[in-house]
């Protein structure tokens, strides 16, 4: 993703470059056109679609940048803008829900499954305070993890993880910090509505287990390392 990312930011700085460079030899371009300040909304935004795994910011940022500039030109009014910004906001992440229910929710799949089979999996709550689990040579098959104005902090480094296993997150006004061993693959599917994931882990390593995590973070946060 970091060699993605590079590419991306070089192109455009070569675009700019190049941009600044006929001007200087006397091209009329315009390089402050009316809302030429959105571009710096849709283009971080836009690069965060092929680099970020959690879309769903980035694509309100192009929503909104993308208005932004339509009104600077005339296009559309900032009274539009404004009463549609909100409702728009609500269906992205509305339908980002639901696809994320239908075909990415194996974590909460998994865990249903443990619970049907008489298994219980580890539970990390935390309301108006802390939780740290730390797992030290323990077997680890599950978690279900909840910060309400709290923080949660998993430690699965010196956990014994023997087969693919799942966290389901739910983070409000909160955070959640999960730890994991360097021989694992992590995939995510978390909702955010004006909060996110932050993965870190390394991806795709060949004969490892996955740790499935998937939830929701409502005005709070999960991060993965």
């Amino acid at each position: 993703m970091k060699k993605i990312s590079s590419v991306l930011w070089g192109l455009v700085l070569i675009a700019i470059g190049v941009v600044v460079g006929l001007k200087a030899f006397g091209m009329n371009i315009n390089i402050f056109f009316d809302g030429w300040w959105t571009l710096f909304i849709i283009v971080p935004c836009a690069i965060g679609l092929f680099t970020e795994r959690e879309k769903t910011g980035n694509l309100i940022g192009i929503g909104v940048g993308v208005f932004l500039l339509l009104c600077c030109q005339d296009i559309l009014s900032f009274a539009l803008l404004w009463k549609l910004l909100v409702p728009a906001i609500i269906i992205i992440v509305g339908l980002k829900m639901i696809f994320g229910g239908l075909f990415g929710n194996k974590a909460s799949e998994m865990i249903n499954t443990m619970k049907q089979n008489g298994n219980s999996p580890r539970v990390g709550c935390a309301t108006f305070s802390g939780c740290n689990m730390i797992f030290d040579g323990e077997v680890f098959e599950g978690a279900e993890l909840t910060a309400v104005f709290g923080g949660v902090k998993c430690d699965l480094r010196g956990a014994v993880i023997e087969k693919d296993c799942a966290i389901t997150v739910s983070s409000t006004f909160g955070g959640i910090d999960i730890l994991v061993p360097q021989n694992v693959n992590v995939k995510t599917n978390v909702n955010g509505i004006f909060g996110g994931v932050s993965n870190k882990t390394q991806i795709n390593k060949e004969n490892a287990v996955t740790i499935y995590i998937s939830g929701n973070c409502i005005f709070g946060g999960v991060d993965i390392k």
